[in-house]
């Protein structure tokens, strides 16, 4: 079943550059947030997008919930549309959990729902643990919960690869194939891409996506990206090298958290059942066809999970 979608994307209802530490970021917001600030309406939900160094375009599916509820996306300091002080003082774990926070009082929202996809469930885990009462619900979607996990995970997929793909990634890995030789630096990177097309995004952009181009916008930060985690998705060896957040699920309000991966998700599904396990009452959904891109993968079926989901939320406060 091929992935669905809009065919365009609705444009932001509000825009905002928002103070944070560090510098201003970029946040679009679709639905009545004024109703929610107010206490009128259900509370927002804030996406908080991947990489390190990703974009808010990731999550631009999950609009279709804002004719329930505000829907708040915004770009991570260094990354699209936000300012780019490209310091490295900046990329820390802390920060980027400070920057969550800063969203929420630069806006005023009193309650909200938090999720974070990838690295972006790696802030979310680290925002939940603190137990802020302004915390109605947590998803962590295809979290990086700890570094030794996701390489064990992606260990155990690339031996899911055919033999010829798996041994030319073990040579890529050998060193890096010097500029001049074009033809296993293109073997390497066709290697990657099998790994990608298998677990990372399992389907072409939609026609939406590909039009979706903010003026400004510069994209993906692969310096940001490279220096935190590393050169490939199954390769860590940037700032995150070490990092586990594992011990922090045993503080999380289980009952208010949702685990989401796709069934072909990188970050491996029985691997994300033991964490759910973990922060006790919590809840798992396996979005069936996706790979780690859950949203762009199977788009209506990952919204219509989250749908549900904060009602339940909403209706148990």
């Amino acid at each position: 079943m091929a992935r669905r979608g809009p065919a365009t994307f609705p444009g932001p209802d509000r825009e905002a550059r928002l103070q944070v530490p560090g510098g201003r970021i970029y946040a679009r917001i679709n639905g009545d947030l004024d109703a929610a600030v107010a206490g009128a309406g259900p509370p927002p939900i804030v996406m908080v997008h991947g990489g390190p160094g990703g974009t808010h375009s990731g999550f631009l599916d999950a609009l279709a919930l804002s004719d329930e509820r505000a829907v708040i996306l915004y770009d991570q300091l260094d990354s699209g549309l936000s300012d780019h002080p490209m310091d490295p003082a900046n990329w820390t774990v802390g920060r980027f959990v400070d920057e969550l926070e800063a969203v929420r009082q630069a806006l005023k929202i009193p309650r909200w729902h938090v999720l974070g996809h990838s690295w972006g469930g790696t802030v979310a885990l680290e925002y939940g643990a603190r137990r802020s009462p302004a915390l109605a619900s947590l998803t962590l979607a295809s979290p990086l919960v700890s570094t030794r996990s996701w390489i064990a995970d992606a260990n155990l997929l690339r031996g899911d690869l055919p033999p010829d793909v798996q041994a030319q990634l073990a040579r890529c890995e050998t060193a890096a194939p010097p500029p001049s030789d074009k033809a296993l630096s293109a073997a390497c990177d066709a290697a990657t891409n099998a790994f990608y097309a298998a677990f990372l995004t399992r389907e072409p952009p939609s026609a939406a996506h590909r039009a979706y181009r903010p003026a400004g916008d510069k994209g993906f930060n692969p310096v940001l990206y490279k220096t935190m985690w590393g050169a490939t998705e199954f390769s860590a060896t940037g700032t995150l090298k070490g990092y586990d957040g594992e011990p922090l699920l045993d503080r999380l309000d289980g009952p208010r958290t949702l685990f989401m991966v796709g069934q072909y998700d990188e970050a491996r599904p029985a691997t994300t059942i033991a964490f759910s396990r973990r922060a006790r009452g919590s809840e798992l959904a396996v979005v069936p066809g996706a790979g780690h891109a859950t949203f762009t993968d199977r788009p209506e079926e990952t919204v219509a999970v989250l749908r549900q989901w904060l009602r339940r939320m909403d209706a148990a406060r």
